[in-house]
């Protein structure tokens, strides 16, 4: 085995630990000074959602479902933060297409 495909299979074994990784860690993201939090994993997938009683207004429910976007895309901005430094750690900063 040539030592170029070592370094390519010893990568691809470190990638494979960062994204199990990135799949048990949980990013939270919130909005209206934390009233409203969503969590997902570093691999994007939503895990769960927490809303203070104090954000429910039955005659205001725009301003909820507007901060509820706000935190999951606070939350999706996080993770993939979170995943682009894990994964940049492992490829030395280069952007490969296909990674994140």
């Amino acid at each position: 085995m040539s030592v170029n495909m070592k370094m390519i299979q010893q990568m691809q074994t470190r990638m494979e630990k960062i994204q199990r990784e990135l799949a048990e860690t949980i990013v939270e993201g919130t909005s209206g000074g934390g009233v409203v939090r969503v969590q997902v994993t570093g691999a994007r997938e939503f895990h769960g959602i927490k809303i203070d009683p104090s954000a429910v207004d039955p005659d205001d429910v725009e301003m909820l479902e507007d901060l509820i976007t706000a935190a999951a895309q606070d939350a999706m901005t996080r993770a993939a933060a979170t995943a682009e430094d894990k994964m940049g750690a492992l490829t030395g900063g280069m952007k490969i297409p296909g990674l994140m």
